[in-house]
């Protein structure tokens, strides 16, 4: 670090009853690469909210260019060069790359006409872009861009405004292996320019990455720090959680039992012309690996009814049952935890006791009404078993963090009879610490007889979960790796279409 650029200095923040953020402190030098970890509600969001202006703190000093603030609003943060590019992308699809970068700052021209100068606009974006390296230009509408391009858009938009800090939260939550591997090499471009990034993730390999410096906070509090030569994933996970982590695998009590789910010659509408056979035993984790794209979702929701497959037979216990339908899947006990929680697992609005017990309002129904007592005796079971952390079941699901939505899905079906789990990228955006408590649910439902079928696309949690691991490749199933198996090379190799020796075991 050359010089300081900014510091928070003792930043409180107090809601009634809760102590978000307790005498934080908080330097940023000038092209400086902070990585800042914690579980989920250790205060990290908040903390930035102070630095962005969109929280005024409790108590603390903000201080920029040695200039002492007690507060900063939304305008003077960013007067100061500080910007964001969240998680959840705040762009306009209808509108070209070059509207949205200089949205509200448009150069205009024509007088009391006021019209929008477009060539000048399109000028001062293009060299943005190419600072950047991207591969698409001022004109092309967002709606056409990935995800990875519509991020390199907000950060050209952060750039625009001449940003000194530009503050990234899980950047890579929803892009590829190569799409993060470019992204972190504009965040060392970024550095050598003099722009500073705080970088926000639960993927501690990539803060591992890029990071010159690591802080980490638990509990609202400031706990450690962490050097360019000290940083690594178990000195992190140390911190965040105040103890080390087991092992990720959790062998099984007992040997697989026989019946469980087969999927026979499965065709589903991603991939008409592939054919997709498997079987999960009772008792097991299974993973389902493979590069975006392959088909691993599309399979899940075919077996789950969401969309209907072509051909093929789905068998429980050497029963075939009937495909299609959602409802004739959770009736045999399939159930699907999906990988967007939010949007497809949870109606965030709604409390808890009532997101447990939606899909089966039948079981606390009588003569047609619901009785809301037997609803909150079952979510309080869920909630006690699962360790929810809320302060009661009445708690609106939208405020609770991201682990503790899982478990509410993951409640919500435990409630009920399962044969079959499928859970669909069962951590993502999930902190470390709440990452292992899932981890231990599974395994506690596959010991009690459940198939579990886990797609991700972590690595180490399919290595390190699963009992078994499926590997698909554009729409089929290219091999079947026992845990003597087990290896990123032998995973990755299966997933590009590639074949390794039968009774190849692990290597590095």
């Amino acid at each position: 670090m050359t010089d300081t650029l900014l510091e928070l200095k003792k930043i409180s923040k107090t809601y009634p009853g809760v102590t978000a953020l307790d005498g934080v402190d908080l330097s940023v030098g000038r092209g400086e690469v902070i990585g800042l970890i914690g579980e989920n509600g250790a205060g990290k969001s908040t903390l930035m909210k102070v630095l962005g202006g969109v929280v005024a703190p409790s108590a603390g000093t903000i201080v920029i260019d040695g200039v002492e603030h007690g507060e900063l609003t939304v305008k003077s943060s960013t007067k100061a060069g500080i910007a964001f590019v969240h998680q959840e992308l705040n762009l306009f699809e209808n509108l070209d790359v070059a509207s949205n970068v200089f949205i509200g700052r448009e150069p205009r021209f024509g007088g009391f006409m006021n019209l929008i100068d477009q060539a000048t606009l399109r000028a001062r974006v293009k060299p943005l872009l190419d600072r950047l390296g991207v591969d698409f230009g001022p004109n092309d509408l967002v709606e056409d861009l990935s995800i990875a391009q519509r991020q390199m858009v907000e950060i050209a938009k952060a750039l625009s405004i001449d940003a000194r800090v530009i503050i990234m939260d899980e950047p890579t939550s929803s892009l590829t292996i190569t799409e993060t591997e470019r992204l972190l090499a504009v965040i060392a471009e970024l550095r050598r320019s003099g722009v500073s990034v705080i970088y926000i993730s639960h993927r501690l390999s990539e803060v591992i990455a890029c990071a010159d410096r690591v802080v980490v906070l638990r509990d609202g509090k400031r706990v450690g720090e962490l050097a360019k030569g000290a940083i690594t994933h178990d000195a992190m996970i140390r911190l965040m959680i105040g103890r080390d982590l087991k092992a990720l695998y959790i062998p099984p009590q007992a040997p697989p039992q026989q019946g469980g789910l087969r999927v026979e010659d499965l065709v589903t509408t991603a991939f008409p012309d592939r054919k997709v056979s498997f079987e999960i035993r009772r008792g097991e984790i299974v993973g389902l690996a493979g590069l975006v794209g392959c088909g691993r979702t599309s399979v899940a929701q075919a077996v789950f009814g969401v969309d209907p497959p072509i051909a093929g037979r789905v068998l429980i216990d050497g029963r075939s049952i009937r495909t299609g339908s959602v409802g004739a899947a959770i009736d045999e006990g399939i159930y699907l935890a999906p990988e967007d929680r939010k949007k497809s697992g949870l109606v965030l609005d709604l409390p808890i006791v009532e997101n447990i017990t939606l899909a089966n309002l039948v079981h606390y129904a009588r003569g047609g009404l619901v009785n809301a007592g037997a609803e909150k005796v079952a979510a309080e079971e869920q909630r006690r078993k699962l360790s929810i952390k809320a302060p009661s079941v009445d708690t609106i699901a939208v405020t609770l963090s991201g682990g503790n939505q899982q478990k509410i899905v993951l409640g919500k079906w435990m409630s009920m009879r399962p044969n079959i789990v499928i859970f669909d990228e069962p951590t993502r955006g999930i902190d470390v610490g709440a990452k292992s408590e899932i981890y231990a649910l599974m395994r506690k439902l596959a010991d009690a007889g459940v198939a579990i079928l886990m797609i991700s696309s972590d690595m180490e949690e399919v290595l390190g979960v699963s009992d078994r691991i499926i590997v698909m490749h554009e729409g089929a199933v290219s091999g079947l790796l026992e845990r003597a198996q087990f290896s990123e090379h032998n995973v990755l190799t299966l997933a590009v279409g590639g074949t390794i020796p039968e009774k190849a075991h692990a290597h590095a």
